[in-house]
């Protein structure tokens, strides 16, 4: 029996939204003010989630409207511990979009950058790994 290689490419909205992620976290590296670095992290994480959910495609139903991480929980699980994080940082980037820069501390504006640079590498090794040639058997 011959194998065949298949290359199942990553769709380009997913690269859009990486490309995004990776812009988000430039700016957050960048940033000079906590509140800044903070939201321009979970903007990154957000992409990056959106990407992978680009890639896999969301579950569908007539529910609600869904969070990018309740989404990301239902289609890709061996990130939950990524989209618990940042969907419990969901109020604190929703106080800053308010107005309330000083709800984010230096210290909570590290810890989510460097969790969303983990997480935007993660996101992308999930998607590039479902997109790695696979060898097909055929028969011959």
């Amino acid at each position: 029996m011959r194998q065949t290689v298949v290359d199942v490419p990553v769709p380009a909205q997913a690269r859009i939204l990486f490309a995004r992620a990776d812009a988000e976290l430039v700016a957050a590296q960048f940033s000079p003010e906590p509140w800044e670095r903070f939201s321009h992290a979970h903007l990154a994480a957000l992409r990056a989630g959106a990407g992978v959910l680009a890639s896999r495609g969301a579950p569908s139903g007539r529910r609600a409207p869904r969070t990018v991480w309740e989404l990301l929980d239902a289609t890709a699980p061996e990130l939950n511990r990524w989209s618990t994080y940042f969907a419990a940082g969901a109020p604190l980037r929703s106080a800053v979009d308010a107005g309330r820069f000083s709800a984010v501390s230096e210290e909570r504006a590290e810890q989510a950058l460097c969790a969303a640079e983990d997480f935007v590498d993660a996101a992308r090794a999930l998607v590039l790994e479902q997109a790695a040639p696979a060898a097909v058997p055929q028969a011959s």
